[in-house]
């Protein structure tokens, strides 16, 4: 028998819609490249903190879209959503806390730390180009 379908688990093609799954590859992708051209050009230290910078990127991303999910579900339909201004700005103090130990403690530069955590900005744009690319290889002429 076949289990009805508000007690069934989502996979995770559910959970991440396909056009933000392409972004985190393409942050991934971008951010694994960087770390390793920063730690072959620079030094090894410089690719640790694009690698740091990255996680924290997609630590961001996970920790925003499940605070947003949390928010719009507990909302009954047609009022608008109560958020707690301090959980919402929590995730920026938690994360300049980071940086903030990372640059007072110096165990990593704090400039790749910061390039590896617009890496989501950087997926964004290299995502833009991308369909602008696919548009004209795609555009039927008369």
């Amino acid at each position: 028998m076949s289990e009805p379908d508000d007690l069934r688990t989502p996979d995770a093609a559910e959970l991440i819609p396909s056009q933000h799954r392409r972004l985190l590859v393409l942050m991934a992708v971008l951010g694994a490249l960087a770390t390793i051209a920063g730690a072959v050009f620079s030094s090894v230290r410089f690719g640790a903190g694009i690698a740091v910078g990255v996680v924290l990127a997609f630590v961001s991303y996970f920790w925003l879209r499940y605070s947003l999910r949390k928010v719009f579900e507990n909302t009954p339909e047609g009022e608008r959503p109560r958020i707690s201004a301090l959980r919402y700005l929590g995730r920026y103090f938690a994360l300049g806390g980071v940086i903030a130990v990372v640059y007072l403690s110096e165990i990593l530069p704090i400039v790749p730390v910061i390039l590896g955590m617009a890496s989501f900005g950087f997926a964004v744009v290299a995502e833009g180009l991308i369909q602008i690319f696919l548009s004209f290889s795609n555009r039927k002429e008369i």
